[in-house]
């Protein structure tokens, strides 16, 4: 979280992979907090676990696209 205050706009979050878009295997775990979004502000889910290098190639550029 310090990170992300200490990080100057304009600044992007990206879930990458199921756990931390919705903890994956580990949901339910008193290990877990939590997935991301409930964390930070996420700008994009990429799933997959992991996820394949093409998806996460695609979701940024579509995210660079929306929002440069």
């Amino acid at each position: 979280l310090r990170a992300y205050v200490a990080t100057p706009d304009p600044k992007w979050v990206v879930a990458l992979g199921d756990c931390a878009a919705d903890c994956g295997v580990f949901a339910g775990s008193p290990a877990v907090v939590g997935p991301l979004s409930g964390i930070l502000p996420v700008d994009l889910h990429i799933r997959g676990c992991p996820p394949p290098p093409l998806d996460i190639v695609k979701g940024l550029l579509a995210l660079i696209e929306t929002r440069a």
